[in-house]
């Protein structure tokens, strides 16, 4: 004889079955929730709050004519990995996703390197997310950067490219000089729309 279903029973399951469905809807759309009528986004504000010493291998450098231990010689010199630290505010009563983020990194006065984060993030409404970008700096890259671009500023702190270069790698532990992010981009979306807000900042501040 089958045995038949309460029909309490019956109701509790189809409304659990209802509940669970509309909650997944629900964090399906909550990001994108407000944007579709969007008439005008306010540029988000991107902030500059820390730079760290992510990875560090000391100073040193050798050219091709260093026969190595294995593999091929070539011209190498010292890498560190600095994180840049953003916070970044949607002043907006609705969220906004980040899609491109891009900048250049200056050590005092010498441009060095621009970075870009690839990741998209939404910033709620009213609300601020912090962004690490990760960037990888080599004494060899440098010292090509600074013989091309750098040797009337270096002639004018009476510095040759090593000494600069030395400074660098042996004061970034304490950060003993300025280090700039300039020309800096960040690109937002929402309802269709499309705003890019430019950022500049420096650390130590």
């Amino acid at each position: 004889m089958e045995k038949r279903r309460s029909p309490i029973k019956a109701v509790i399951t189809v409304l659990i079955g209802v509940l669970f469905l509309a909650g997944m809807v629900g964090c399906a759309t909550t990001q994108g929730a407000g944007t579709a009528s969007v008439s005008k986004i306010t540029p988000p504000q991107v902030k500059l709050v820390d730079v760290q010493l992510a990875h560090y291998w000391g100073w040193y450098y050798f050219s091709k004519k260093v026969k190595p231990t294995k593999g091929k010689a070539g011209n190498y010199g010292a890498p560190m990995d600095l994180s840049f630290v953003f916070e970044i505010t949607n002043p907006n009563p609705f969220p906004v996703q980040l899609d491109g983020f891009k900048f250049t990194v200056a050590f005092e006065e010498f441009d060095l390197n621009t970075l870009n984060a690839f990741e998209k993030m939404w910033i709620p409404a009213g609300k601020t997310n912090q962004l690490a970008v990760h960037g990888i700096f080599d004494a060899r890259t440098s010292l090509l950067s600074l013989l091309v671009t750098g040797g009337f500023k270096l002639k004018a702190k009476h510095m040759n490219v090593w000494q600069q270069l030395e400074k660098w790698w042996t004061g970034i532990a304490t950060f003993s000089f300025p280090i700039t992010v300039k020309e800096g981009a960040a690109t937002f979306h929402a309802g269709g729309k499309t705003i890019v807000t430019g950022f500049s900042g420096k650390f130590p501040q």
